[in-house]
């Protein structure tokens, strides 16, 4: 335990340095005129981020000393050639790095020395989960940073006796989320999971030592719930549907403890997901109403789409037509009604690429590969570079349809296309849509072009396939 004057030395807080390079970058508009021009160049990169006149005074006043991956995105899209440093931020290793918090967990420190010696005091009374989620930030308590997928390792720390949570910690398991997220996007769920599973233990085990104030607390429950539901994707994504439940059951739990009905509705969201991909239709469009029940009061036309495609999925499976385009309609006039501030920000994927993408999933379980291969064509042009387990899966979607449709060497160039994206993603979800795929192909392997796709198809790595 550190003794009282440490306590007291490592709570003292500096005022935040107001990031005068950004204001610049604003120039005559008003902040909510600049947030506003920030959501459309979001908008234009495929992007969702809630950027208000709050979020700008917050920038300014120096109060965010680093954005998140999405805002960095937007604000390099919007300022060609500048980085994070001529922008007005500080480097996000200083940022997220254990030396550079201090107890509140966001105000810069200064180079006077008795500040130093606050940082040296701060950085000895913490916590083994304070060192293993702060230290060189999320990427290095994965321990995934610049590492091959076989190589990505995560520590599962335990609290020491007689801690308890405060906002750094409470901000680095939130940050952890946005992490194993960002990896998802780019490189897919195989190789990811088993290692992120730690980082929720470790969340989990925040709760139970306590926290230092309610906020905290709140923080910690929501932050501890949206990692049980990444953990949960990453497993369903691999393949590991009975895991997958029972981490989605796991983040709905903890969202009815604390009353939390955004954490409530994306729980349901995953589960209605799962449930369609493990042949469980009827709960799939359960699930899919109980997430639109706990999300009508959030505010989020755009999270309501989403839970629309969800339920339309559902009923495709059972051919319920009628019910499947009732919900498609319904998704699409949500959807029309743009981004909203109070959008989640775990539906960052979530743009017109995915709407055509899951439209596309319903059209083919309906039976119509035609008119399924056209919005799975359209799902592909319009996918964000970003999200390349996306486009791989889109990719994967347009090969399955067009052979279903009678078009197979349209189909072997796109499944060709999916599987040179196998070299950066890693899904077993993107491989079973493969399989079918080269299924309804061998047929007609007398086509060069179907013949190279088989070919190539038949290299792959058998441990693609099996989550390694």
């Amino acid at each position: 335990m550190a003794s009282p004057a440490a306590n007291s030395a490592s709570s003292r807080t500096v005022p935040a340095r107001p990031n005068t390079a950004f204001r610049q970058l604003r120039g005559e508009l008003s902040p909510g005129e600049f947030a506003a021009a920030v959501r459309r160049a979001a908008r234009d990169i495929g992007e969702q981020v809630s950027c208000d006149a709050r979020y700008v005074g917050r920038v300014e006043a120096g109060a965010i000393r680093c954005p998140n991956y999405a805002y960095e995105r937007v604000f390099r899209h919007m300022f060609p050639g500048l980085t994070l440093s001529d922008m007005g931020f500080a480097p996000r290793e200083t940022v997220r790095g254990r030396g550079a918090r201090t107890a509140a967990g966001a105000a810069p420190l200064a180079a006077e020395p008795h500040h130093r010696d606050t940082r040296v005091r701060t950085c000895e009374e913490s916590d083994v989960l304070r060192r293993a989620f702060i230290t060189g930030g999320p990427t290095a308590a994965l321990g995934i940073a610049a590492q091959p997928p076989r190589a990505w390792a995560v520590p599962a720390p335990r609290p020491s006796p007689g801690s308890r949570a405060g906002a750094a910690e409470a901000a680095a398991v939130e940050e952890a989320v946005r992490q194993i997220r960002l990896l998802d996007d780019r490189h897919g769920a195989e190789g990811l999971y088993r290692r992120a599973a730690a980082p929720l233990q470790s969340a989990y085990a925040l709760l139970d030592a306590g926290a230092q104030r309610r906020s905290v607390s709140d923080r910690l429950h929501a932050g501890a719930g949206e990692l049980a539901i990444s953990v949960g994707w990453l497993a369903h994504d691999s393949g590991r549907f009975d895991d997958a439940r029972s981490y989605y059951a796991e983040a709905l739990a903890t969202a009815r403890i604390c009353s939390d009905r955004a954490l409530e509705a994306h729980a349901f969201c995953n589960t209605a997901f799962l449930a369609r991909d493990a042949g469980r239709p009827r709960e799939a469009v359960r699930a899919a109403q109980a997430a639109q029940q706990a999300a009508r009061r959030l505010a989020s036309p755009r999270l309501l789409s989403l839970l629309a495609l969800r339920e339309a999925g559902g009923c495709a499976l059972l051919a319920d037509r009628s019910g499947c385009q009732q919900a498609l309609l319904r998704a699409q006039r949500l959807f029309g009604r743009g981004p909203a501030d109070p959008d989640p920000e775990w539906m960052s994927f979530y743009g017109e690429a995915e709407l055509e993408g899951l439209e596309a999933q319903c059209w083919s379980a309906l039976g119509e590969g035609g008119r399924a291969a056209e919005h799975a064509r359209r799902a592909v042009a319009l996918q964000n570079p970003h999200f390349t387990r996306n486009i791989a899966l889109f990719t994967a979607e347009l090969a399955g349809d067009l052979a279903a449709g009678g078009a197979p060497e349209e189909a072997a160039a796109a499944g060709t296309r999916a599987l040179h994206l196998l070299g950066q993603v890693r899904s077993a979800r993107i491989r079973a849509m493969l399989d079918g795929t080269a299924r309804v192909l061998r047929p007609r392997r007398a086509a060069p072009e179907v013949a190279a796709f088989l070919d190539r198809y038949a290299a792959l790595p058998v441990a693609w396939g099996n989550g390694v």
